[in-house]
């Protein structure tokens, strides 16, 4: 028979799990989005819209071991010289946090955290587009980890700002 957990009558954990890294997932909801179509899904000309996709992630200090992530997802299309839709979505969060270096929290919140916001990002965006009336649309995947790496090789690549 396997011994009992230690943790279930309320014993703290080993000294070893107290002090390791956590980044974990405890609530996913949509925080805002908004549709506008100023025509609505009347289109002037051949369906060929222009996508243009914008992706920000904020974070906040909820307590010292909560934080809110939030994933805005803007999708513009343009048809022609029109704009035929115009869509955001701010996808949102709570992660645990405790025992991360700053690194690895910046790394937490700009990477893992809207890879895991994403799909559900995506997904809105997708019902939003169709509820609107216009064609489906699926937002291809995002590879987050790319994006923080080419961020981080800008901000190491760009020059220190002169003191005056």
């Amino acid at each position: 028979m396997a011994d009992p957990d230690p943790r279930a009558d309320g014993a703290t954990p080993p000294q070893g799990e107290a002090d390791a890294p956590e980044f974990s997932l405890q609530s996913v909801y949509l925080k805002d989005c908004s549709f506008e179509a100023p025509k609505g899904p009347r289109i002037d000309g051949a369906w060929n819209p222009q996508i243009n996709l914008d992706l920000n992630t904020a974070a906040d200090s909820i307590s010292p071991e909560m934080r809110e992530v939030v994933l805005t997802v803007s999708v513009t299309a343009k048809n022609g010289d029109s704009t035929a839709f115009l869509v955001e979505v701010k996808q949102a969060g709570i992660f645990g946090v405790r025992n991360l270096s700053d690194e690895d929290y910046r790394r937490a919140v700009a990477s893992i955290a809207p890879s895991v916001l994403f799909p559900y990002a995506r997904a809105m965006v997708s019902h939003l587009v169709a509820q609107g009336g216009f064609p489906q649309m699926l937002l291809p995947p995002v590879n987050f980890d790319v994006l923080y790496a080419r961020s981080l090789a800008e901000s190491q690549a760009a020059p220190a700002p002169l003191n005056s």
